[in-house]
């Protein structure tokens, strides 16, 4: 009879607790925590600044896109770690992302080194660029918004400019700025991201193709052929202009490439 009373009795203050509790909460009280909630581990959700890994990538990028490291050439680590201000760890990070998009080779016992350019690749490259950026161009065209076509506008102007700097790290950027908000108006998000696993690779063609003399500007022509298109709306004049500058682009990338094997 005392063990049931005890129960009751247990019971009758366990209900009075989740009263007082309910009573604090209704009446806009903030409850204790239990242990368990003090306990709750807690998620920093903080943005983190630029690490020295990714610094180094950009760097590096721009590097190999403009032309700073030749094809064939090898990377000295050490003195990359001189001119970049980096440790031999950090260096290594970089190099392994330049290396999963294919901007460099890691040989055994040789080390980092730009590939040799190849036709064959550069061929590849260009057509699966035409099979994507025509499609690309032509949708834009039909469906881009009014401040979309002003934002591409200004990545044309910022394009015009790099071009009469002679300044070919900026041209692949500004040039790879134009040509994604055409893929992100496209309205086809998975040809966006089919073309974006493609970029360094692109922009490494392309940059070899800025560098033949000349071609910056006739580039720029192309292009604006293309943006008169898109703002006019006009579809079919669209993917006339893209396909004219993807097949020139191609032609003299073909005349760098050769110059250098």
């Amino acid at each position: 009879m005392s063990d049931i009373l005890s129960i009751f009795k247990f019971d009758n203050a366990v209900d009075d607790a989740v009263k007082i509790q309910c009573g604090r909460v209704c009446c806009g009280l903030q409850p204790h925590l239990t242990r368990t909630e003090s306990m709750r581990p807690e998620m920093n959700l903080r943005i983190s600044p630029r690490t020295v890994q990714q610094e180094t990538v950009g760097k590096l990028r721009l590097a190999i896109f403009s032309g700073v490291f030749q094809p064939g050439s090898r990377l000295v680590e050490s003195q990359l770690c001189a001119q970049l201000g980096i440790s031999r760890p950090s260096l290594r990070e970089a190099l392994r992302s330049l290396e999963a998009e294919r901007l460099i080779e890691i040989v055994p016992n040789r080390g980092p080194s730009i590939p040799a350019l190849s036709w064959e690749e550069a061929t590849a490259i260009y057509e699966v660029r035409e099979l994507l950026e025509v499609e690309a161009a032509g949708r834009c065209a039909a469906r881009i918004l009014p401040e979309q076509v002003q934002a591409l506008e200004k990545s044309l102007v910022a394009f015009e400019a790099a071009a009469a700097s002679n300044d070919s790290a900026a041209q692949v950027m500004t040039a790879a700025d134009f040509y994604s908000i055409i893929l992100a108006n496209c309205g086809n998000a998975i040809l966006e991201e089919v073309h974006r696993g493609l970029l360094a690779r692109i922009s490494f063609f392309r940059g070899r193709s800025m560098s033949l003399k000349g071609r910056a500007a006739s580039s720029l022509a192309e292009m604006k052929d293309i943006y008169e298109a898109i703002a006019a709306g006009d579809v079919k004049a669209a993917r006339k202009a893209s396909k004219r500058h993807l097949l020139k682009a191609k032609a003299a990338a073909k005349i760098s490439i050769e110059s250098v094997t």
